[in-house]
């Protein structure tokens, strides 16, 4: 007889199955993936912005009025929130190391293409900007393959600090945009401007070739696993390998856009989702368009727009740091909600403060910083408010809420001040009053505990 036994009714296999775990994830793992993921998301950002930056200079060449440039960029914006919702289905198939792959990839080969893209017309040029779509969904695909990442490691210090350490990452929006404004600079009289993106295109290539040897996350390896035990209709052996892990069983197999809308998720959708949409109003109002409202209401010029330019996004590094920090000390969705009414109420006294230029630009450093540091702790938010099954999914549909939100703002605020009203009023109810908004519908947001997350 054999020494080894196992339960009536179950094969040696399906016992050993259920069996199964993750390898234990590495220290040196967690470091490449973080180093990974700020690279990724920097030169995304690269991208993301040098269309901006240069969206003047291809109009003058292929003789777009300023009109048929903001319609462009409205067209580009509607094909970038499609793809970055479509994305996160398929991160949460095939992984979170190639979707970091898919996504910085993506951005690249989006990078060359708009090298030759104008010449080719203006459908053309659209279509190949919405796989710019891919660079955006990466700050999604960062925010799911870290929360899992941190959320696995035994470092209790690590633990304690996820939020403050995924700030530096996420301060890889305000480098990227810094980075294309210097290198426009330089590169611009030199390359021209399809040699600025076909340049722009190469550290991406170089980040997703790198990002081959991520280690993928133990949460999605378990769902693999059980998602195999089920096609292999070991059903047994993946309900207890799936309860082993307290993960839920039917959850896996029911994943996908519907999930986002359905049971516990439904709140994290519907709050999240909301606030990212009014907030990105803020954003077009104030970060897009803010040397605008400025000038036009406070008639100052500003000269040196690069000047302006590095001292907003050095608040908005300063504001990434300090969410991310208190984020892990009275918690993300505390964190969220009280920057982004803070910011609403600076905004506010930069539109109806006096004409003083230190006044003005102090208060509308403040607006940003308490407008752009929450994202620090709220992209970790939502990665830690979905199970993992629909986690990529679920920040993705959040997600995709930006654009539509920009989208909303411009429109609007462009009819509104069609009726004869001012910037000072248009700004106000598309951009202060949003912000505000977005801070008090955060406060319905469940309160999660990063201990709890799988």
């Amino acid at each position: 007889m054999s020494g080894h036994s196992h339960p009536v009714g179950e094969h040696p296999g399906t016992v050993k199955a259920a069996g199964w775990q993750p390898r234990a994830l590495l220290a040196s793992e967690v470091r490449f993936g973080t180093w990974i993921a700020f690279f990724a998301w920097v030169f995304a950002v690269y991208d993301f912005v040098l269309f901006g930056t240069l969206l003047p200079k291809l109009g003058a060449e292929f003789g777009w009025s300023a009109a048929h440039q903001a319609a462009i960029a409205t067209w580009i914006a509607t094909g970038t929130a499609v793809v970055a919702l479509l994305i996160g289905p398929v991160v949460d198939k095939v992984g979170r190391r190639q979707g970091i792959m898919v996504t910085v990839g993506g951005a690249a080969i989006c990078s060359a293409l708009t090298a030759v893209g104008g010449a080719a017309g203006s459908v053309v040029l659209v279509l190949i900007r919405s796989m710019s779509g891919l660079g955006y969904a990466e700050e999604a695909v960062n925010a799911t393959y870290l929360t899992e990442l941190y959320a696995a490691t035994d470092d209790p210090r690590l633990a304690r600090r996820r939020g403050f350490i995924y700030s530096l990452v996420q301060g890889g929006w305000p480098v990227g945009a810094l980075l294309a404004a210097a290198l426009t600079a330089i590169l611009l009289p030199l390359i021209g401007w399809r040699g600025c993106f076909v340049f722009a295109a190469v550290p991406s290539l170089v980040i997703a070739f790198l990002a081959r040897k991520l280690r993928e996350s133990p949460q999605f390896e378990l769902q693999r696993e059980i998602g195999r035990l089920r096609k292999s209709r070991q059903e047994n052996a993946g309900r207890a390998l799936a309860q082993r892990h307290a993960v839920d069983y039917e959850g896996h197999a029911s994943a996908g856009f519907g999930a986002a809308f359905r049971g516990p998720a439904l709140r994290a959708t519907l709050t999240l989702g909301g606030g990212f949409l009014l907030n990105w109003s803020t954003i077009q109002i104030f970060s897009v368009l803010g040397t605008t409202v400025i000038t036009s209401v406070h008639h100052i010029s500003f000269n040196n727009s690069l000047l302006i330019l590095i001292l907003s996004n050095l608040a908005g590094y300063c504001g990434y740091l300090t969410h991310g920090y208190f984020g892990d000390r009275i918690g993300r969705r505390n964190v969220i909600a009280l920057g982004w009414v803070l910011g609403g109420i600076a905004f506010t006294a930069m539109l109806y403060g006096p004409d003083d230029i230190v006044f003005v630009v102090a208060f509308y450093s403040l607006g940003l910083f308490f407008l752009t540091g929450p994202y620090a702790a709220l992209l970790f938010f939502m990665g830690e408010s979905f199970p993992t099954e629909i986690r990529a999914t679920g920040g993705a549909v959040i997600h995709c809420m930006g654009p539509v939100g920009a989208i909303l703002a411009g429109s609007g605020a462009t009819r509104f001040l069609a009726t004869g009203a001012g910037w000072q009023s248009a700004a106000f109810w598309f951009g202060a009053v949003p912000c505000v908004m977005s801070g008090v519908l955060m406060l319905a947001a469940r309160h999660v505990d990063p201990a709890e997350v799988k």
